[in-house]
């Protein structure tokens, strides 16, 4: 099978998190790029829906508050379920 070089732009947190996730899987980008490419093919078109999420405003306001809390320094940390536990008791 003939091959042909391919450049791509990609945001550097998205190929960072891609590439750490294809690794887990025994991937490298070539092939993961190639298995989403062939299933493009296969589909006759993306191989999954592409929508704008329509998420409710309880959910945004639950999304806007975990990210606050999860840059807040003051807000404790845990590194294991039975600190967490712990420390609710208290």
């Amino acid at each position: 099978m003939a091959t042909t070089p391919t450049q791509i732009r990609i945001d550097a947190n998205v190929k960072k998190a891609a590439v750490d996730l294809f690794d887990s899987l025994g991937l490298d980008m070539s092939s993961a790029v190639n298995i989403f490419l062939y299933q493009c093919v296969l589909r006759g078109g993306l191989p999954f829906a592409v929508e704008l999420p329509q998420y409710s405003q309880k959910t945004l306001d639950a999304m806007a508050e975990a990210k606050r809390i999860s840059s807040d320094p003051s807000v404790p940390e845990y590194s294991s379920m039975d600190e967490l536990k712990e420390a609710l008791e208290k």
